[in-house]
Parts: structure tokens; sequence; C-alpha cells
């Protein structure tokens, strides 16, 4: 990476889950399909990239292998909480992909299991509980940065 990019959480988080096939897998996932059988079927992935994406996210510690059944050994890929902490992100490009590409309406409704309203995704201040627009957000170099803000 180049230096601009050495420090940014968006490029690392891109090395992860930033190509197509990965963040369709793992919406796959989180819909509840765990087993490689599955997930090739719902996707039409082709069975060598579906191993490598899987492989690659178990590696990251996103996903977990976990066998479901001894003869013949099989296993299914189950969320980390590294992985769950995921689900926000996905939430967000999908609403921003309902907006921007859906014509005709969402093609999937999330909703509060529990309630049955739909969810809805917004960047709030912890503090005041305001929601906030893109631009009302500021940043600053963080205790990871080596750049550091002078007194």
């Amino acid at each position: 990476m180049d230096s601009g990019t050495d420090q940014c959480s968006i490029a690392a988080t891109l090395d992860v889950v930033g190509d197509r096939w990965t963040l369709l897998i793992l919406r796959t996932i989180f819909r509840g399909q765990r087993r490689f059988g599955q997930i090739h079927d719902e996707l039409g992935i082709a069975r060598n990239l579906l191993t490598d994406r899987l492989a690659k996210l178990v590696g990251s510690g996103v996903l977990e292998k976990v066998p479901y059944q001894d003869r013949p050994m099989r296993h299914e890929y189950r969320l980390t909480a590294k992985g769950a902490d995921l689900s926000p992100a996905l939430i967000a490009l999908m609403g921003w992909g309902d907006r921007w590409y859906a014509s005709d309406g969402p093609p999937t409704i999330l909703f509060h299991q529990e309630c049955g309203h739909r969810l809805e995704l917004d960047v709030r201040c912890p503090q005041c509980d305001t929601a906030l627009r893109p631009g009302q957000i500021a940043s600053r170099p963080g205790p990871g940065s080596t750049v550091h803000e002078s007194n």
C-alpha cells in the first residue's frame, strides 16, 4: 500500500472483503445459508472461487469453519464476532443500492424480527443522539495514526 493508505481502515477492510463475490458470500451467510453447497447454489459462483474466498474469510477471522458431519467430513461457515460486525456495513451498501439502483423498489426489505418494523440505518452522535449528515462529520488522527496533531 502507498503511504496515503497504510493507515486507512477502509483500505484494510477492502483487503479482506473488497470484491463482489466476497460481499455476496457474506450476504448469503448472513441470510443463514452456511454450507458450501448452499452458498454455491445461491450464488452460482465457480467452486474454485468460492473455495478461495471462503478460505480467505476464514484466514482473516471473519468466518470459522465448523464440522457438521463426520462421514464424509463436511463443514459449514459461521460468522465470528469480527464477521458479525460487518452487518451494518452490508446494510449500508444495500441501502445505497436500493436508493440509487432499485428503480422499482428494493428487492429485499430488512425488518426487526421481533416487532416487524422496517430497519433504518443512520449515523448518530452517541452524546446528543442526533442523526448526522455527511457534511456534519469531521475527522482527526486517531491513536493508530503516525500523524500527530500539534498542541
